[in-house]
């Protein structure tokens, strides 16, 4: 009789403690790698998480916690990164064993700014992961709502249709519902753009755009990630799907959303440095902008990106956002 697969959690900020929450729904044990030693002696004591989703108490019997990266990775079978891209090399420089045996999830919203790489291509190149062991958790989901057990829904992605089910198996319950895909890359790059166009969505509130411009500036949005994708890997894939369409639209208008809340500051006034010292959460679609910019430019025919090149100009090249805001709409339909 083959023994159940055991499931561990790398990273300790709130999108990995929905996850790990998730998992405690269907799973006996879970490992849960955490950076930090206070925040694993914090679970222990208090059964909660002290710095995100709070409010989620755990069994603790339920847990094997570690603050070595290497036991956790050993233990487990399914390894579910949740670490913000641009701290996942170092993280992952600290593995000395052989994960390459591994199936290999990513819920990393962004990519590796070091390579330019989608982490699965990553652990492709660098830790031999055969495409078919590796898959890509995306939403629509955030984990504010997974902790109040609101309904939400995730798509899982991977070539190999039967390790997605299992995968979505574990991830179910009353409050998640899962489906499958096999379009690993296109959700990932949907995963990593989708916070680009929220840190829009931010940028126009700021500015005092209103609803009926968000709503154009959304449409433009998909359609501008629809052909980025085509652009990087072609296949059919219908882009109004969950994972596509309704990703952007939750991470472009919630409230809970990061990447909406630092593009807001953006355009109220901030700098890039200040709005991300008041976070307490990393904005992954800061790093995304700069890796879809260079993506854009390696191509012989560059593909029309008026709101992520409009986004780089904020951020990158400090440029004023009411003049960029103002070109953006006559760029718009």
């Amino acid at each position: 009789m083959n023994q159940p697969l055991k499931y561990a959690v790398f990273g300790a900020g709130s999108w990995a403690t929905a996850i790990v929450k998730m998992l405690c729904e269907n799973l006996d044990e879970i490992g849960w790698y955490m950076r930090s030693v206070y925040a694993k002696e914090h679970l222990l004591k208090e059964q909660h998480n002290p710095s995100y989703l709070s409010s989620v108490e755990f069994k603790i019997e339920q847990l094997k916690l570690s603050n070595d990266i290497n036991e956790i990775a050993d233990w487990a079978d399914v390894l579910i990164f949740v670490i913000p891209s641009a701290f996942m090399y170092s993280e992952l420089e600290k593995l000395t064993i052989d994960i390459s045996q591994k199936t290999i999830v990513s819920a990393v919203k962004g990519i590796m700014p070091q390579s330019g790489l989608l982490v699965g291509e990553h652990f492709h190149d660098i830790y031999k992961i055969p495409f078919e062991n590796i898959a890509v958790i995306a939403g629509p989901c955030h984990a504010e709502e997974v902790a109040l057990e609101r309904l939400s829904y995730l798509t899982i992605s991977c070539v190999d249709a039967e390790k997605a089910q299992n995968i979505a198996d574990v991830l179910s319950s009353d409050y998640i519902k899962t489906k499958i895909s096999d379009d690993i890359i296109g959700t990932e790059y949907a995963v990593m753009l989708k916070n680009i166009y929220a840190i829009a969505a931010g940028i126009a509130h700021g500015l005092g755009y209103g609803d009926n411009f968000q709503s154009v500036l959304m449409s433009n949005a998909i359609r501008e990630m629809k052909r980025f994708i085509k652009k990087m890997h072609k296949m059919k894939r219908n882009i109004n799907n969950s994972a596509y369409l309704g990703d952007l639209l939750v991470t472009g208008y919630s409230t809970f959303s990061r990447n909406r809340m630092f593009g807001n500051m953006i355009g109220k006034g901030y700098t890039v440095k200040s709005a991300q010292l008041e976070m307490s959460m990393v904005a992954e679609g800061y790093y995304a902008t700069k890796s879809a910019h260079e993506l854009n430019l390696k191509n012989v025919k560059k593909t029309r990106l008026p709101i992520i090149e409009a986004v780089y100009d904020i951020l990158y090249e400090n440029k004023d956002p009411k003049i960029i805001f103002k070109k953006l709409t006559d760029k718009l339909d």
